[in-house]
C-alpha cells in the first residue's frame, strides 16, 4: 500500500498561528468596516474610531465582550461629564482641568479598588472624558457636538468589532477555561506532591505563588463567563467551586509539610507513617481527572491513623494525628476538584449544575485596600493636574493633544504598583512605528484613490499588529503601535499629508509619555515594597479581629481574602532582597493560622467549656497581631501565648468530647507555626 503524501500547511511551515492569525483578520476586518462606515456618515475623526477598533478587541472571544459593555457605559458616563463640566466651567479653566483631573482620579481609585473586568467601565470613564475635554479646552463652544461625535465613533467602531468576532470567532470560552483548568490542576497536584518531599522548602516560595495567581487568575475567568453561551452560569459555579478548592490547597498542603518537617526532625516518621506518605505524594503526582475509589481508601488510612495516634497523646503521636488528617484533607480537596475539572467535558454535568446554580457557593471574594485605590487615584490626578500646568505655562499649541494622550496612558497604567517599566516600553514602541506611519503617510497613502484601496494598502500593516496583538507575550506592545500608526496618519475624510501636523502630533504623543513617565517615576515608583507591607498589614488586622470571638465568623470570605493577599504579596516580593524582613511575613503562614483560629471558633460554639479555655488563647493571640501593627513587622509570638496553647490542649484532653479531636488539631497547628522552634508539648504548664 502506498504511504500516503504529507500534507503541508503553509502556517505550519513559516510558524504561524491559525488562532492568532484569524484573530487578525477579524479585527482588520473590523476595522475596515468601520472605516467605511466612519467615511459614509462622514464622522469627523475615523482615526478615532479606527483606533478604537483595536482598544477593544480581545484574544479570547469571552473575555471582550463583558468588556464591550462595561466600555460602552464607560462612555457613556465620560461623555455626560464631559458636557456637565466644559460649558459650566469654560470661563475657569485652571478650575475645570483641576475638575476633570479629579474626577479621572476618583475613576481610577473606583477602577483599582474593584478588581474585576468591571473596571473597564471606570477605566473609560476615566479617559473617555479626557480625551473628549483636553483637546477642545481652548475653544469649547462646539463640546456638545464633538461629544456626540466621539460617542458614535467609538460606538460604531465597538459594535463593528463585536459582530466581526462573533461572525469569525463563534467558539465557546468553554474548551479554552477546560484547557487552563487542566492545566492549574496538573500544577496544584505536583506542588501537592513536592510539599510531601525533602526539597519543598526551596520550590514551595515559587509554586505557592504561582498558585495563589492561579486561583485569583480562575475568578477572572469566571466573571466573564455569563457573557459567553447557554452553558455560561453552570461553567461559572463549577469554576468558582474549583477555585475554592484549589484555594483550601494553599494552606492544607503548607500544613502538612510543617508537620512533616517537624516529625522528621524529632526523627519520629516510623514505618507506617512512611509508608502513607508515600501512597499519598504518588497518587497527588497522577493528575487524574476521574476518580475512583483510591482517594476513598487513602482518605480512610489517614483517618485512621489520625484517630489512632490522637489516642496516644504524645507530641509526636499529635503531630502524626495532626500530618494524617492533612493528608486526608488535601485528597479530599484534590480529588474534589479532579471531578470539577472532569465536568468540563460533560454537558450533562453542566446542565445539572445550571439547574443547582442558585444554591451554590458566593463568588470567591478578592480583598480590597481603599489606600491602595486612593494612592493610585491621587496620583493620577496629580499627573494630568502637572501636565495641564506645564501645557498652559509654555501656551504650546499641541499641548492638549499631550495632556490627553497622558492621561489615556496613566489611566491604563494606574492599577500597578510601579507603572514605570511599562510606560518605559509603551514609549519605545511609540518610537519605533514612527517611521512605519512617515513611510504609509508620505509614500503609500498619496497614491491611493477610494477607500477600497485604502483598506488594501493598510492591510500588511494593520494585519502585523494585530498577529502581534493576539500574541500574550507581546501584546503590551501593539496598543502603542496602533495609537503611534493611526494617530500620526489622521485618517479624515480626505488625505492630507502635512509634516508640521505629522511632526507635532509625534511630539504630542512622546510627550505624552515622556510626561507620564516623569511623573511616574517621581510620584509611583517606590511604592511596590510599601504596597507589600500595607498588604501584610491588613492580614494582621484581620487575623486580629478573627481572634475576638464577639466578632462575626466569615470563615470562606476569610480565606479568599487572605489567599488572595497572598498572590498578590508573592508578586510584590520578588522586588524585595534576599535579606528583606518582608520575607518572614510573607502571608502564607497568616492563612495557616487564620485557618487554624477558624476551626478553634467553630468547635468553641459548641461547648460552653470549650469557650472559656479557649478565651485566653484568643486574649493572647489578638494582642501578639495588635504588636505586629504597632510595629511594623512581624514580632516573635511571646511565652504566654505558647502557655495558653499547652493549657488549652490540655483542658481539651482533660475532658473529651466530640469536638475534641478537632480542636487538638487546631491547636496543634497554632503551636507549630507560632513556635517552630519551641520543645515538645509535655501537658499543662507548669
Amino acid at each position: 500500500m502506498p504511504s500516503p503524501s504529507p500534507s503541508w500547511h503553509l502556517s505550519e511551515l513559516v510558524g504561524i498561528d491559525r488562532r492568532k492569525l484569524l484573530f487578525a483578520w477579524s479585527n482588520f476586518l473590523a476595522a475596515a468596516a468601520t472605516l467605511i462606515i466612519a467615511f459614509e456618515a462622514s464622522l469627523p475623526r475615523p482615526w478615532w474610531a479606527l483606533l478604537t477598533v483595536y482598544v477593544t478587541a480581545q484574544p479570547m472571544s469571552g473575555a471582550f465582550r463583558p468588556k464591550m459593555l462595561y466600555r460602552f457605559g464607560g462612555i457613556a458616563v465620560g461623555a455626560a461629564m464631559t458636557i456637565l463640566l466644559v460649558p459650566n466651567l469654560q470661563n475657569s479653566p485652571i478650575l475645570l482641568v483641576f475638575c476633570l483631573a479629579v474626577w479621572t482620579g476618583f475613576c481610577i481609585y473606583l477602577a483599582v479598588l474593584d478588581r474585576t473586568p468591571r473596571a473597564f467601565l471606570f477605566q473609560m470613564a476615566a479617559f473617555s472624558a479626557a480625551v473628549m475635554s483636553f483637546p477642545y479646552l481652548d475653544d469649547p463652544q462646539d463640546i456638545f457636538t464633538t461629544t456626540i461625535s466621539r460617542v458614535e465613533e467609538m460606538s460604531v467602531a465597538i459594535l463593528c468589532v463585536t459582530l466581526m468576532h462573533m461572525l469569525m470567532q463563534p467558539w465557546s470560552v468553554r474548551p479554552i477555561i477546560r484547557e487552563r483548568a487542566k492545566a492549574f490542576l496538573v500544577h496544584m497536584s505536583g506542588w501537592t506532591a513536592e510539599a510531601l518531599g525533602s526539597r519543598h522548602n526551596a520550590l514551595e516560595y515559587e509554586h505557592r505563588r504561582r498558585l495563589a495567581t492561579d486561583v485569583v487568575e480562575l475568578g477572572m475567568i469566571a466573571v466573564h463567563l455569563p457573557f459567553d453561551q447557554r452553558f455560561a452560569l453552570a461553567t461559572r459555579e463549577t469554576v468558582i467551586d474549583l477555585q475554592h478548592e484549589m484555594a483550601a490547597v494553599l494552606p492544607i498542603a503548607s500544613a502538612a509539610a510543617n508537620r512533616l518537617d517537624r516529625l522528621r526532625a524529632l526523627s519520629a516518621v516510623d514505618t507506617e507513617l512512611e509508608a502513607l506518605v508515600d501512597k499519598v505524594a504518588r497518587w497527588l503526582k497522577i493528575p487524574s481527572f476521574s476518580e475512583g475509589t483510591a482517594a476513598l481508601a487513602l482518605v480512610a488510612s489517614c483517618r485512621a491513623v489520625s484517630s489512632e495516634r490522637l489516642r496516644i497523646g504524645d507530641w509526636p503521636a499529635l503531630l502524626a494525628a495532626s500530618l494524617c488528617d492533612r493528608m486526608a484533607a488535601l485528597i479530599e480537596v484534590v480529588a474534589n476538584a479532579r471531578r470539577l475539572v472532569a465536568r468540563f467535558d460533560d454537558e450533562d454535568a453542566v446542565v445539572e449544575r445550571r439547574e443547582e446554580a442558585a444554591r451554590r457557593a458566593p463568588r470567591f471574594a478578592l480583598a480590597r485596600d481603599h489606600g491602595l485605590a486612593a494612592l493610585a487615584g491621587a496620583a493620577t490626578a496629580t499627573a494630568i493636574c502637572l501636565y495641564c500646568a506645564v501645557w498652559i505655562l509654555l501656551a504650546w499649541p499641541n499641548g492638549s493633544a499631550t495632556a490627553a494622550f497622558a492621561a489615556l496612558i496613566t489611566c491604563s497604567f494606574a492599577a500597578q504598583d510601579d507603572p514605570a517599566p511599562v510606560i518605559g516600553r509603551y514609549l519605545l514602541a511609540t518610537l519605533i512605528t514612527f517611521p512605519l506611519a512617515a513611510l504609509y503617510l508620505f509614500v503609500l497613502l498619496p497614491r491611493v484613490d477610494g477607500a477600497g484601496v485604502l483598506i488594501e494598502v493598510l492591510a500588511p500593516a494593520l494585519l502585523w499588529m494585530g498577529y502581534i496583538q493576539a500574541d500574550p507575550a507581546r501584546s503590551a506592545h501593539a496598543l502603542p503601535m496602533f495609537s503611534c500608526f493611526i494617530v500620526a496618519m489622521g485618517f479624515l475624510d480626505r488625505f492630507q499629508a502635512d509634516f508640521a501636523l505629522f511632526l507635532n502630533t509625534g511630539l504630542a504623543q512622546v510627550g505624552g509619555i515622556v510626561a507620564t513617565l516623569t511623573v511616574t517615576r517621581l510620584f509611583r515608583s517606590a511604592n511596590v515594597r510599601w504596597t507589600a507591607r500595607r498588604i501584610i498589614r491588613a492580614n494582621w488586622r484581620d487575623l486580629e479581629a478573627l481572634a475576638d470571638p464577639r466578632q462575626p465568623l466569615a470563615a470562606e470570605t476569610w480565606t479568599a481574602h487572605a489567599v488572595d493577599r497572598l498572590g498578590q504579596i508573592a508578586a510584590r516580593m520578588a522586588e524585595a532582597s534576599p535579606g528583606d524582613t518582608l520575607h518572614a511575613a510573607d502571608g502564607l503562614d497568616d492563612l495557616r493560622i487564620g485557618r487554624n483560629l477558624i476551626q478553634i471558633r467553630q468547635s468553641a460554639t459548641r461547648s460552653a467549656r470549650i469557650r472559656k479555655a479557649v478565651a485566653p488563647l484568643f486574649e493572647e493571640v489578638g494582642a501578639l497581631f495588635r504588636a505586629r501593627l504597632r510595629a511594623g513587622h512581624p514580632v516573635p509570638a511571646p511565652d504566654p501565648l505558647l502557655t495558653a496553647i499547652d493549657d488549652t490542649m490540655a483542658a481539651a484532653t482533660a475532658r473529651p468530647s466530640a469536638t475534641t479531636p478537632r480542636l487538638l488539631l487546631a491547636l496543634v497547628g497554632m503551636r507549630c507555626n507560632l513556635f517552630p522552634s519551641a520543645l515538645p508539648y509535655q501537658g499543662a504548664a507548669g
